[in-house]
């Protein structure tokens, strides 16, 4: 089977979680840039990649790199690309994407139009086709441009993986699928210790958590754009895949993960939101403020997304939000918190400096994952345990 180069995006400051998971999935990590990791897969790894990566936005495949200064360049670039290698004679093919970043190329619908017209010459000559009916499967072609290196790939995703498939409602900021478990497998977080989300809203926190409690394949529910090129990839393959998805799935464990939210209505689209995913029964969630956050056990986990204040009237009761976090956590005997804000103020009125601090794009808004770590538990006696 013909090894390609895949390329998958993630959130700057995350790319080591995601090298990561692709190691645990078997693959050879060739480039590691910010916010984007580059590994060597079949067609298979296509699949699974699709399937079973939690904190990429979508895996694409890489067709050709090389140097573009000018528009006849780039032209020249994406024309001696082997396009036919990966799009039949009736694909659909378009540019949906080109960002640009330090180049002397920057304008995105430009790049786009001369991308388009050399892709169309090079598959006249390789079809000797005038014309192209494009009622076939879609190749939605993704161009990146970095200090006039040119990066060509196609999308095999579609729409974006963070979409599982089980978002039924969102809260007011909901914390994107992707995002919120790259957060969690950065913790130390097992699925035997507890953990509690006193800002859950929609109960992405919870529910990707469980998720991963679980095994449950993030992707495991839901189809993607490259299930149609079969040119590429068999239909066969897809099919194993997610058989191999729904094996790994072991939903008769025991978990203590908790989601509270003030909102009623959030709650009960966060308790539906759980259902969607399959989690309903490993899942705790109540009405709940967080000046209401206690717990008799040890050693749990805070993982949360408090209110950042976006908005002018929101930040004038962010310090009483934030002392009243800080308040409940000081009650949680040997727990560790994590937290991501904008909040730049959230030490202060929390009343301690994090071990840690992470600063995180969410989209275009900086932010930062607070650590703010407990004591580890004590090892459990192996010979205790045999008697």
């Amino acid at each position: 089977m013909k090894t390609y180069e895949i390329m998958v995006p993630c959130h700057f400051g995350l790319e080591a979680v995601l090298k990561r998971e692709i190691y645990d999935l078997g693959y050879e990590v060739t480039q590691v840039e910010d916010g984007r990791i580059t590994f060597l897969g079949d067609a298979e790894a296509l699949c699974r990649g699709n399937i079973f990566l939690r904190t990429t936005e979508r895996v694409l495949l890489k067709v050709g790199r090389f140097k573009a200064e000018t528009f006849e360049e780039l032209f020249q670039g994406i024309k001696s690309l082997p396009w036919e290698e990966f799009i039949p004679a009736d694909g659909k093919f378009w540019v949906t994407k080109a960002s640009s970043i330090k180049s002397k190329l920057f304008s995105p619908s430009d790049i786009q139009r001369v991308a388009k017209k050399a892709m169309v010459e090079r598959l006249k000559g390789e079809y000797d086709l005038e014309w192209f009916s494009e009622e076939g499967a879609s190749y939605p072609v993704r161009i990146f441009l970095l200090k006039d290196e040119v990066i060509v790939t196609l999308d095999t995703t579609g729409e974006s993986l963070h979409k599982r498939g089980y978002r039924y409602l969102a809260s007011k900021a909901p914390l994107t699928e992707t995002l919120a478990a790259a957060l969690i497998l950065l913790t130390p977080w097992q699925k035997d210790r507890i953990l509690v989300d006193p800002f859950c809203g929609s109960g992405t926190f919870p529910i990707e958590a469980a998720m991963i409690a679980a095994g449950i394949a993030p992707g495991m529910n839901r189809h993607f754009l490259s299930e149609a090129w079969e040119n590429l990839i068999p239909k066969e393959l897809w099919r194993d895949c997610f058989q191999e998805a729904e094996e790994m799935v072991n939903k008769d464990i025991t978990t203590d993960i908790q989601g509270y939210d003030i909102d009623e209505d959030i709650i009960k689209a966060a308790r539906e939101n759980a259902k969607r995913a399959g989690v309903e029964n490993l899942i705790h969630f109540q009405q709940r403020d967080v000046s209401d956050l206690h717990h008799p056990k040890k050693y749990g986990f805070v993982i949360t997304n408090p209110p950042y204040g976006e908005r002018l009237e929101e930040k004038e009761v962010l310090p009483e939000l934030y002392a009243k976090i800080g308040q409940a956590y000081r009650g949680l005997d040997s727990w560790s918190m994590y937290m991501i804000t904008s909040y730049e103020d959230a030490e202060k009125y929390i009343g301690r400096k994090a071990d840690k601090n992470r600063k995180i794009y969410n989209g275009m808004l900086k932010t930062y994952f607070y650590q703010f770590l407990g004591p580890k538990p004590p090892k459990k006696n192996k010979k205790a345990e045999k008697r």
